[in-house]
């Protein structure tokens, strides 16, 4: 195999991921939302109506027009005088999936002119910089916003409840919790505390509502009389945040939050609904997924340049490639810039394995821009200001560095001690298609020890020589060979033969 069918599978791999990207738009939004029924006085007791997705046949039913108007902090919309509720569902982790259906809701929910945004939440927390996104994305909507709590509002669920005008729980609710740990339950250092405990004071602030218990939830030093004691978090139980002014009131479902909150009647609940791609998209973005696919780019390329020919290993590292940074393109993390990077990494790295001699400032450098590039789509940064990446709904950039580099650790470990095994099984060599220049990939007669040879190509590592009179595909031990120089076999393996120059 020629050095120049070699370099093919890298150009295979630039060309897909440029087409790939460049048939997606930026800024997709494929969030659709269906209109539930115009409620009456008589709807209001029945919950099915409202929990349960309606397609966008149902049908609207009027309202009696002597109905009494109750109070209502919300505007009128302009259009009719139905007021239009637009409805938010939280029943997952606060990861960048949820930032992105949230983001999606709420730029419907202004689109539409809705009169108020319900959103219903049932979480137990997550990353906090998306957090963070989420209400500082309510905060900033000029729509009044109501919360439901109907189980849970723990940790970074608690933040996004504390950023709504109006708190309301189900009578089995809970609301706090909300000290920053890591994966695995720890409390991290007081750092990131300090933040957690600003936002939170903050978030409160903006709404009327006592910053010194925001603060408790988070610190457990915090100690308020007849509230909480210094050495406990605090969380309340909906009775406990109805006593404190963190919530307006207890309801059993949707009907009874608009009734207690005072939406004029007739309204109308326009629900999101979240479309197959969404959920795919706000999938491949979590940042397991995304390591995950980290690991199978990385494994593709090393296979794929220790195997002859274009087989599995390269499709692995194009798909894996595309999964990842399409969906960050989507949302407007991944840049051109920062996918151009990444391809840039990845033509030094050939250039720096098929043409140069040893491993030096090409290679390094291919490495390097590879990383950065899959570490900065991931932020959401602006060019190269990472002061506050988490405005535009991505990860920290701590957190990236932490999601890229530690499958690149896990890889290059792996790859060190079960890379050569893995290309020896049967399994792996069922994939790798054959050599279209006829040379044996590997003898199938063992060639005998120490024998001598002649290079028919350039070893760039790999080439083809000539040993005990048979074309075979060779590895140079030690940097590169040249066509014509004389090589005598070191190692022979069920799938590498190693050479030497003499």
């Amino acid at each position: 195999m020629t050095n120049a069918n070699r370099f093919l599978p890298i150009s295979l791999i630039l060309i897909s991921l440029l087409l790939g990207v460049s048939f997606v738009p930026s800024g997709v939004d494929n969030t659709r939302t269906v209109v539930d029924i115009t409620q009456t006085e008589a709807d209001i007791t029945q919950t099915e109506a409202v929990d349960t997705p309606i397609s966008s046949s149902a049908t609207t039913v009027d309202s009696q027009p002597n109905q009494p108007e109750s109070p209502s902090l919300g505007s009128k919309s302009t259009q009719s005088d139905t007021t239009l509720v637009y409805l938010l569902e939280i029943r997952e982790e606060i990861a960048p999936g949820a930032w992105r259906t949230v983001q999606n809701g709420l730029e419907e929910a202004e689109k539409i002119k809705a009169d108020w945004i319900l959103l219903r939440i049932n979480t137990y927390g997550g990353q906090v910089d998306v957090a963070d996104s989420i209400r500082t994305r309510i905060l900033n909507t000029p729509l009044r916003t109501l919360a439901y709590i109907d189980n849970n509002a723990a940790s970074a669920g608690a933040l996004i409840a504390i950023a709504c005008d109006s708190i309301y729980m189900q009578q089995s609710a809970s609301m706090g919790a909300a000290t920053v740990v890591n994966q695995t339950g720890e409390v991290v250092p007081d750092k990131y505390q300090s933040y957690m405990r600003a936002i939170m004071r903050a978030t409160a602030t903006s709404n009327g509502r006592d910053p010194r218990i925001a603060e408790a939830m988070v610190d457990p030093s915090v100690s308020i009389p007849g509230v909480i004691d210094s050495g406990k978090v605090l969380t309340f139980t909906s009775d406990e945040a109805i006593a404190n002014g963190y919530c307006e009131g207890k309801a059993d479902d949707l009907e009874e939050v608009l009734r207690l909150a005072g939406v004029e009647q007739p309204y109308r609940i326009v629900k999101q609904e979240i479309t197959t791609t969404d959920r795919l998209i706000s999938w491949l973005i979590h940042p397991a997924v995304s390591s995950v696919l980290i690991l199978l780019i990385l494994g593709g390329i090393y296979f794929e340049l220790q195997s002859p020919g274009i087989g599995f290993p390269l499709a692995v590292a194009v798909a894996a490639a595309l999964l990842y940074f399409a969906p960050l393109y989507l949302e407007g993390l991944a840049a051109n810039w920062e996918i151009l990077l990444f391809l840039a990494g990845i033509i030094l790295l050939a250039v720096e394995i098929f043409v140069l001699p040893g491993f030096g400032v090409a290679g390094v450098g291919g490495i390097v821009l590879m990383v950065f590039a899959l570490i900065s789509s991931l932020v959401g940064n602006e060019g190269f200001d990472y002061k506050l990446p988490e405005a535009r709904g991505g990860l920290g950039l701590m957190q990236a560095m932490i999601v890229v580099m530690l499958p690149v650790v896990l890889a290059f470990t792996a790859l060190v001690v079960w890379g050569q095994s893995l290309l020896n099984t049967r399994a792996f060599r069922r994939l790798i298609l054959t050599d279209a220049q006829g040379s044996a990939l590997v003898p199938e007669v063992p060639l005998p020890e120490g024998c001598t040879g002649v290079a028919l190509t350039d070893l760039r590592p790999a080439g083809r020589v000539q040993l005990d009179g048979r074309s075979i595909e060779a590895r140079a031990r030690y940097g590169y060979i040249e066509k014509g120089e004389r090589v005598i076999l070191v190692q022979q393996e069920r799938f590498a033969v190693v050479v030497d120059k003499i």
